[in-house]
């Protein structure tokens, strides 16, 4: 049977589909709410799908589904299937089985410890996953500082303690054990521990410091100031512990938080567990972006995940955006103001400070593909065509009219080029006239490259300053006849605004993107190349003013003095005998010191 008339028997209820690829491959997984139609959808009219979208039905070759109840539940089947063959154009999360969980195990005197396993068959229970180490860590040292707990492997059962098969260890005798293994604490004591700290870690830690305080003053009413001062430690400790958290409000209630980023082919999200007005839980995940690139499916896909993970989510799910699935008994939260606003953008900047962590780690490992990123984003943030590959930019340096320059630093494949730097003293241009200098540059800059090299022309040029520079240098290249080879951009410093020709309003880049980095980064490069060449012309010039000035002090004397003793403060400090000795002329080497040292005639 063929692909088509398969498909035309798939069902309009809620499901699984699943495509195969000749070798019987499971190539990609999706879920429907009618199977039907949405699998019809790959194959009525292909040029309305996008490229990747296209190379996938060229190479199905069989399709196959799994009818379930709900929309949900096919959220979840899709998120299992992905798991267990792992196809190749589905949005699959990178590997989150390094991230620390918090164990319980299922004995009768339990233990509490931190591990990167996780075995369900065990029947213990498990916390997690922390995304930060230090924080499942700094739990730990709070239970047992408020919690007499076990760290021993010992199987520890009602029948070996009657035996005394075990011996009370060092941890007994300080006080940091109750001694379980010899009887020391009843099972029912013992595991009342544990339901605590089970508590805590559910979010409850506020609710257990206000059953302390409860328990601490009845203490105190009946006068066992000793139990009192138990359960005020124990209260001390909690407080000291959940200061240090991220607190949301107590008005907040229970809501779990997601986000996402995108960034080209990947995305990077965030999800925050809120209990008792304190985040309880925080886990980043990153993505590899497949066929469903909608932000709906990847965030329908991040929440099926942590759904997994985590077991049941919040009756209150707060999102940036609505994902393209509803959940049965959950309703999904767009804020717009307040505290959950906050949590939101909270959420927000965590996803993105993975984003800059990821890509901060890829500089390091695959460069060439860093800087490949950055040039894409800063095309699509500019709308350029091309990839701007080569780039150039330009700013102009003067103080009071004084030495005016300008320079022009290139950058190639995203990194500088620093062969191809050129610097310009400013030639037709009199008085402090940026505008003017700025054409005069760039009408230079590129009239010789459009006789020696025109091919090598850029694909974006970068004006240091505003409307008024922007538009002299866009004059300078509607001259040469290049406007239509090239995009010219200005970047404003107060607000790093990028200014556009013919577009009265400013373009504001996400300032954590790449695109506005590598603008900042050759400006910045401009800017100190142009500074650099204007104090060098500034130091020869404060030089010759003095020196020159002299009478029988001519261009070669200046340059003999210059490198034998390095700076005009040297020279002054010589004495009479070595000036003296060094120019073979006593009458000039007195002129040259009272001419230096005006103060000591």
């Amino acid at each position: 049977m063929e692909i088509r008339d398969k498909i035309a028997l798939f069902p309009h209820s809620p499901g699984v589909y699943r495509y195969y690829d000749s070798e019987g491959n499971v190539i990609y997984v999706g879920k429907a709410k009618d199977l039907h139609k949405r699998v019809a959808q790959y194959f009525v009219d292909p040029e309305r799908l996008n490229r990747k979208t296209r190379i996938l039905v060229s190479k199905i070759a069989d399709a196959q589904y799994s009818v379930v109840d709900t929309e949900a539940d096919a959220l979840l089947l899709e998120n299992n299937l992905i798991k267990q063959y792992k196809p190749k154009y589905n949005i699959l999360l990178k590997d989150s089985k390094t991230y620390p969980w918090i164990c319980i195990t299922d004995d009768d005197y339990p233990k509490v410890f931190m591990t990167r396993r996780v075995d369900r068959r065990s029947g213990n229970i498990y916390f997690g996953p922390y995304s930060n180490v230090i924080h499942a860590r700094n739990l730990l040292e709070m239970f047992s500082d408020i919690y007499p707990l076990r760290t021993c492997n010992l199987k520890i059962t009602s029948d070996a303690i009657l035996r005394g098969k075990f011996r009370p260890c060092l941890k007994f005798h300080i006080g940091r054990c109750r001694g379980c293994c010899a009887g020391g604490i009843s099972k029912e004591e013992y595991n009342g521990y544990i339901s605590e700290i089970v508590t805590m870690l559910k979010g409850g830690g506020r609710g257990m410091i206000a059953h302390y305080r409860s328990l601490m003053e009845d203490a105190a009413s009946r006068l066992d100031f000793e139990q009192a001062e138990v359960y005020k430690y124990k209260m001390k400790s909690l407080e000291k512990h959940y200061s240090k958290s991220v607190v949301a409000s107590s008005t907040t209630g229970d809501v779990d938080v997601f986000s996402i980023i995108t960034d080209g082919p990947e995305a990077f999200g965030n999800f925050m567990r809120v209990r008792g007005g304190a985040i309880v839980q925080s886990l980043n995940l990153g993505f590899r972006m497949g066929i469903e690139e909608d932000n709906a499916a990847i965030l329908s896909t991040f929440i099926a995940e942590i759904e997994s993970k985590f077991g049941d989510l919040s009756k209150e799910i707060i999102v940036p955006f609505l994902p393209d699935v509803e959940l049965p008994g959950r309703e999904f939260r767009i804020p717009a103001a307040g505290d959950k606003l906050a949590l939101l953008e909270l959420c927000t900047k965590n996803a993105k400070e993975m984003r800059f962590n990821a890509l901060r780690q890829s500089e390091h490992t695959d460069p060439d593909e860093f800087h490949r990123k950055a040039l894409e984003s800063l095309r699509d943030a500019l709308g350029m065509k091309e990839l701007p590959v080569h780039m150039e930019c330009f700013d102009n340096s003067n103080i009071q009219g004084t030495n005016p320059v300008a320079s022009c630093v290139v950058f190639r494949g995203g990194v500088p080029s620093k062969k191809d730097y050129r610097k310009f003293k400013i030639k037709t241009v009199i008085g402090a006239n940026d505008y003017a200098s700025m054409k005069e540059v760039v009408n230079r800059r590129y009239s010789r490259m459009l006789t020696e090299d025109p091919d090598d022309l850029p694909q974006l040029i970068v004006i240091d300053g505003g409307k008024g520079q922007l538009e002299f240098a866009f004059q300078a290249l509607a001259e040469l006849g290049i406007t239509d080879r090239v995009t010219v951009v200005g970047l404003a410093k107060r607000l790093e605004e990028v200014i556009r020709v013919g577009d009265p309003y400013p373009l504001f880049i996400d300032r954590n993107s790449q695109a506005l980095k590598l603008l900042q980064q050759i400006r910045d490069e401009a800017h100190r190349f142009g500074i650099t060449f204007h104090r060098s012309l500034r130091s020869k010039a404060q030089v010759q003013s003095v020196l020159s000035g002299i009478k029988g002090v001519g261009e070669k004397t200046e340059q003999r003095l210059i490198m034998h003793y390095g700076s005009v403060a040297r020279i002054a400090a010589a004495s009479p005998e070595d000036l003296e000795s060094f120019l073979g002329r006593k009458d000039l080497a007195r002129r040259i010191r009272e001419t230096l040292n005006p103060d000591k005639t």
